[in-house]
C-alpha cells in the first residue's frame, strides 16, 4: 500500500502587506501584481511515494522545503498546485503543543489535543494515565499550561501524539525535546513504532539518527527532490551540498 504520494506538488507562500481591505480594493490591479511578485517558493514539482512500513528520512539544507513537505502531509498546509495523497491516520510531531489551550490544565489539554488528532474521548481516557506518565509532567498535570515551560509543553505534546496509534508518524527534529533521559525515551518510542511496521517520515540534520532509523532517504535541495533512494548514496549527496 502507498501511504503517501506527492504528484507534481508545488507550494508557494505569499508575503504581502495590503494596508487593509479598502486599500487593497482601491489599488486592486497593482496589488494583484504584487501578490504574484511576492510569492516565495517552498517546493517545486515534487514527486515521490512512501510505502506502508517505510521509514524515510528527508534531508537537505535549511530552507530547502523539508518542513513544508511534512506540513503538506499533515494537511496543515495545502499545495499551490499538484496533489498530496495520504492513506491512513497521521500523528504529526511537528509544532508540539500547538493545539493546546493556555487556560486549560495539562489533563484537559490531553483530551482536547487527542480529539484534534482524531481519537475518541473514551480512547483518550483509557490511555490518560499512560500519556501523563510518559510526559513526566508530574503534579503540574492539573495546572493551567500557561505556567508550563516550553520543554514541558513539548513533552506533553509528544506524549499525546505517540499514543494515538497512527499509521503514519511525522517527525520534525523533535527527538531533541527535553533532557537526555527523555530524548532517549522518545527515540525508544520511535523505534517501537518502527518494529510495529508503522510508516515514519523523519526530518533531521542528525545524520547519525537518519542512518540508524531510516530505510531510505529523500534529499531536497533548492525546493526540489534531487535524490530518492538508499541511505548511503543519499547521505553522500547531502554532504556535498
Amino acid at each position: 500500500m502507498i501511504r503517501v504520494e506527492f504528484r507534481d506538488v508545488t507550494k508557494y507562500y505569499t508575503l504581502l502587506n495590503t494596508g487593509g481591505i479598502k486599500t487593497f480594493l482601491f489599488n486592486l490591479f497593482s496589488n494583484i501584481k504584487k501578490i504574484k511578485e511576492s510569492r516565495v517558493l517552498a517546493l517545486k514539482n515534487i514527486n515521490f511515494k512512501v510505502d506502508d512500513g517505510d521509514v524515510v528520512g528527508i534531508i537537505g539544507k535549511n530552507g530547502a522545503g523539508k518542513s513544508t513537505t511534512l506540513g503538506l502531509i499533515a494537511k496543515v498546509l495545502e499545495p499551490s498546485s499538484g496533489e498530496v495523497i495520504v492513506n491512513g491516520k497521521v500523528a504529526p510531531l511537528l509544532e508540539l503543543g500547538a493545539g493546546f489551550h493556555p487556560d486549560l490544565s495539562g489533563r484537559e489539554n490531553i483530551i482536547l489535543n487527542g480529539i484534534l488528532l482524531g481519537m475518541r474521548k473514551k480512547e483518550i481516557l483509557a490511555k490518560l494515565d499512560s500519556i501523563i506518565e510518559f510526559s513526566e509532567i508530574g503534579d503540574f498535570i492539573d495546572q493551567p499550561i500557561r505556567i508550563y515551560s516550553s520543554g514541558m509543553l513539548s513533552r506533553l505534546g509528544f506524549s499525546v501524539a505517540v499514543h494515538t496509534n497512527p499509521d503514519i508518524l511525522l517527525i520534525d527534529e523533535v527527538l531533541s525535546v527535553g533532557d537526555y533521559k527523555f530524548q532517549q525515551k522518545s527515540k525508544n518510542k520511535i523505534y517501537e513504532f518502527k518494529k510495529l511496521g508503522k510508516t515514519i517520515i523523519f526530518v533531521s540534520h542528525d545524520i547519525g539518527v537518519i542512518k540508524e532509523l531510516c530505510s531510505k532517504v529523500i534529499v531536497i535541495d533548492n525546493h526540489k527532490v534531487i535524490y530518492d533512494g538508499s541511505i548511503e548514496k543519499g547521505v553522500e549527496i547531502y554532504e556535498k551540498l
